[in-house]
């Protein structure tokens, strides 16, 4: 399910415009998660749209997360178990740089 969950979410924030999205394999550098999906937005209001629109497509999947955290800053995280989402800022995702971080992405 991971693989699937991966490319739906990936095609979702695609839709809607994110920007420089990557996907990390972070299985062997945490248990937090399997995957990683970093997507950048244009504004608060972009990447607040970009969550929404996965959250919203997903539920219609019968597709819950676990969580979701910071939806009133420049930093969204999507918990949906093997595969996380972090919807950032362009100020935000220089900042923390997770994909140095964990080292091991793959650009989609």
């Amino acid at each position: 399910m991971e693989t699937e969950l991966l490319n739906k979410i990936t095609k979702l924030l695609d839709d809607k415009k994110a920007i420089d999205l990557t996907a990390l394999d972070v299985s062997e550098k945490t248990t937090i998660a399997d995957s990683f999906i970093i997507a950048t937005g244009t504004s608060i209001t972009h990447i607040r749209t970009l969550a929404d629109h996965v959250e919203e497509e997903l539920k219609k999947q019968q597709i819950y997360p676990n969580k979701i955290e910071g939806y009133n800053t420049e930093w969204i995280l999507m918990d949906y178990g093997e595969v996380v989402v972090h919807i950032f800022t362009q100020k935000e995702r220089q900042n923390y740089n997770l994909e140095e971080l964990y080292m091991r992405n793959t650009n989609i």
